[in-house]
């Protein structure tokens, strides 16, 4: 199990834990109008999954910003961002920070995604920065889980990942 701190202290990640060559799992999330999301409606599609604790801090705001811009540039890749901050919250970030190349959605309601993909911090109920590359047959590609929650991912392999799993 990937060992992840936040502020330096150890947190505990719960339920599974997806790999590299893992069928994805089925999850469902809210959009930000209270829509379910699921798994199913990535089908087919190479998806980049950029998951992060808030919107509203700095590290979050600027890799959820930074995907944004390569997702403009990602053709045929699909991004999208997953938090669980309240699909309210993000609504308002998404239209102070001008994002319109990714998906913003929520786990708020029963972290089905963090559960399932094992990105749940359990005393913090907050998802650990983490991406997830998925290929169009349903197969984890890529996954990163940051150590130290409080700094930025590998953008660069990520998105190279993205690319080859056209």
């Amino acid at each position: 199990m990937t060992q992840v701190t936040f502020g330096g202290k150890p947190v505990t990640l719960v339920e599974n834990e997806v790999n590299v060559g893992d069928q994805a799992p089925a999850f469902t999330v809210v959009d930000q109008n209270l829509n379910d999301v699921t798994f199913d409606d990535f089908t087919g599609q190479v998806t980049l999954i950029s998951v992060i604790p808030s919107v509203d801090t700095g590290v979050c705001d600027a890799q959820t910003r930074r995907f944004n811009e390569e997702a403009a540039k990602l053709d045929g890749v699909r991004v999208i961002t997953i938090s669980a901050d309240l699909p309210f919250a993000q609504s308002r970030w998404c239209a102070a920070a001008g994002i319109e190349h990714l998906q913003v959605v929520s786990d708020h309601r029963d972290l089905s995604f963090g559960n399932t993909y094992g990105v749940h911090m359990k005393e913090l109920r907050l998802l650990a920065r983490s991406i997830f590359v998925i290929d169009r047959s349903g197969k984890v590609t890529y996954k990163e889980i940051v150590p130290e929650v409080s700094s930025h991912p590998n953008y660069e392999k990520a998105i190279e990942a993205a690319k080859s799993a056209k």
